[in-house]
């Protein structure tokens, strides 16, 4: 059935949550696991969960961003325990990133957390989650939040 599934993650619980499904999934079809991080490009500003906390050299930030990776990967490679690669990049579209890494990689499925908002806020601010469903030319079983 799928050979290779692409996982991508943002750090979080939420994301933690659908990438522990996504490798139970890999491991029941004896799938590939391809995981995936998309850290906004280094910049002198420093945020943390979407604020400003504080300034840095260019290099600095791109040393925090590969730190960052290397623990977000790790923590799906860890619990994978099949064949497994980690990608990550810098980029403002996680969107695009994921999708041309799919393709890229050959994967056959997209498992992904989605962080529910609805109403206005997601109508405005837009979902990663969501703009994958619409673009994607293979399937993606989203994880849900509560």
């Amino acid at each position: 059935m799928f050979k290779n599934i692409l996982i991508p993650t943002d750090g979080s619980e939420l994301s933690q949550k659908a990438a522990a499904q996504g490798v139970g999934l890999a491991k029941a079809l004896r799938a590939k696991v391809t995981a995936f991080f998309a850290a906004p490009p280094a910049t002198p500003i420093v945020y943390r969960s979407s604020l400003p906390v504080g300034y840095t050299t260019r290099g600095e930030h791109e040393q925090m961003i590969e730190k960052t990776a290397g623990e977000y990967l790790g923590y799906i490679e860890k619990d994978a325990g099949i064949a497994f690669d980690g990608v990550h990049v810098t980029s403002d579209y996680p969107e695009e990133s994921i999708l041309k890494v799919a393709h890229n990689k050959g994967c056959d499925l997209i498992v992904m957390a989605t962080h529910g908002q609805g109403g206005l806020r997601g109508v405005f601010i837009g979902s990663v989650t969501q703009k994958v469903l619409n673009q994607s030319k293979i399937p993606v079983l989203v994880i849900r939040g509560e």
